[in-house]
């Protein structure tokens, strides 16, 4: 019985090669003429409440989630600037909100203030 063997590192650049291979053919087997399909979104039943900035956060936090995302934080007195400040960081640097900086510090103080 005859093996071969290669050593690890010409084993993960196969593998490379290999998944790039098939990678590449799989898009040549995409069908031709694809349409994108559209649906309709249901009513939204909540709203930002208003308050000083809502414009900002309904403009910059509403095209990624609707206002239940918002509601649905927890509340009382810890959960104020620091708690806001900390999840609109974690859109921006976690999920790539385009938020600038000065629309990020209006919206955590509307979120503080409001909510």
């Amino acid at each position: 019985m005859t093996r071969s063997y290669l050593p690890a590192p010409y084993l993960s650049a196969v593998g490379a090669a290999l998944t790039l291979t098939a990678g590449m053919a799989g898009l040549a087997l995409l069908p031709v003429g694809a349409k994108p399909i559209s649906y309709d979104l249901p009513e939204e039943t909540a709203t930002l409440k208003p308050g000083p900035n809502v414009e900002v956060a309904q403009g910059n936090c509403m095209g990624c989630h609707s206002v239940d995302y918002i509601i649905t934080q927890p509340r009382g007195p810890q959960f104020k600037k620091d708690f806001w400040q900390a999840e609109v960081t974690k859109m921006i640097k976690v999920y790539g909100a385009p938020i600038d900086d000065s629309d990020a510090s209006k919206i955590v103080d509307y979120l503080a203030a409001t909510y």
